[in-house]
């Protein structure tokens, strides 16, 4: 971080000005041992996320982690179980970091997610076990286990949030498929009540909805397309949908239904603005910031996209700036014969497949280590 980065007030008027929490989507073991993490913090980060490849990455390229693999493997321990031993630590670690924001936005911020094994997102029963497994072994108040938003995945997210945990809900496509995340939190919190639990103020959710993927598929097909309106709508899509998910975000969470459970301390599940880097260099580095500003959203960043927004963005409420904008693009591109539902199914499927590459490829380099050290 920059001393530029940590002097700036925009993560704090993000949040203070935008209602909106800025949260670190990275995560890497020296940035817990040198302070970075806290400095991050202290800027006005208010949440973590981390993923596999996030893992990969900072595993791979660090030798950070190798004193306590060394001992892991000379311990007895398996390859798989020393890569959990190795991501808990981390999240440790960050866990402690946010834990202060945690306590002072009475648990509304200061969450750090961990994702439950990728191969298993198709997996009701066993993504289940996993989640309620690392609820359990890392037991803080502050963490939130990543589902993905599969099909497969709503049971899991309706019986975690059922038995009390907060859950991060991920890989979401498409504003079908964040109706039925939505449908799973209220569902589960209505189970816990009925299991007993009279205050739901402990239980937290976010529904990490996915955007500059969309639009990186969208635009490949709409230059396949390739005709004058079609090349008008490329980099258009994403934010779109977005907007037009927040609406059904403010439409759920508001009626007779929903007031029931906020009398009983629930917390809405907010809407957490995932893959917010820019892919193409075309487009601004802060164009899934600036356009997606809005009260109780959460936008997680990589640091060079934090780092961006902190020197160009603009703190501005634009997520529900103009509704009828929003669908009518989502109709322009409908027009011209992109399915969005097709998008999300291929997006889905690449993302679950990435994590999963990402997983198999670390325990495949961990291995090799591991038998070097043997």
């Amino acid at each position: 971080m920059t001393q530029s980065v940590e002097n700036n007030r925009r993560l704090q008027d993000l949040h203070n000005e935008g209602h909106q929490s800025p949260w670190l989507d990275n995560l890497r073991r020296g940035w817990i041992t040198s302070g970075e993490l806290d400095n991050w913090v202290a800027a006005g980060i208010r949440g973590l996320t981390s993923n596999p490849a996030i893992f990969q990455k900072a595993i791979e390229g660090s030798d950070d982690y190798d004193p306590q693999f060394r001992q892991l493997i000379k311990d007895g321990v398996a390859v798989k179980q020393a890569y959990w031993d190795l991501v808990t630590s981390d999240i440790r670690g960050a866990l402690q970091a946010l834990s202060p924001v945690y306590q002072a936005s009475d648990g509304l911020d200061g969450f750090v997610s961990v994702e439950v094994d990728p191969a298993l997102a198709r997996d009701t029963d066993r993504t289940t076990a996993d989640a309620r497994s690392l609820h359990e072994l890392i037991n803080a108040p502050n963490l939130m286990v990543k589902i993905p938003g599969t099909t497969e995945g709503l049971p899991s997210i309706r019986t975690m949030i059922g038995e009390g945990r907060s859950i991060n809900v991920t890989l979401i496509f498409s504003v079908s498929r964040y109706t039925e995340v939505m449908e799973a939190y209220l569902a589960g919190l209505e189970d816990a009540v009925a299991a007993g639990h009279s205050d739901l103020s402990n239980i937290a959710s976010v529904a990490s909805f996915f955007i500059s993927r969309t639009d990186t598929e969208v635009d490949r097909r709409l230059e396949e397309i390739g005709s004058e309106r079609a090349l008008e709508l490329r980099g258009k899509a994403a934010v779109a949908q977005a907007q037009v998910a927040y609406q059904h975000f403010l439409s759920t969470f508001s009626g007779p239904r929903w007031e029931a459970l906020a009398d009983c301390g629930a917390q809405v599940q907010r809407p957490l603005w995932a893959s917010t880097s820019t892919k193409n260099p075309e487009y601004s580095e802060t164009l899934y910031v600036d356009e997606l500003i809005g009260p109780n959203t959460v936008n997680t960043m990589p640091d060079n996209t934090i780092e961006a927004f902190i020197t160009q963005g603009t703190v501005k409420r634009t997520v529900d700036k103009d509704p009828s904008s929003a669908h009518a693009t989502l109709s322009s591109l409908a027009e011209i014969g992109i399915d969005l539902e097709d998008v999300a199914r291929v997006l889905e499927e690449e993302g679950v497949a990435s994590f999963v590459k990402s997983f198999d490829e670390l325990i495949a380099s961990l291995t090799s280590k591991a038998d070097s050290l043997m």
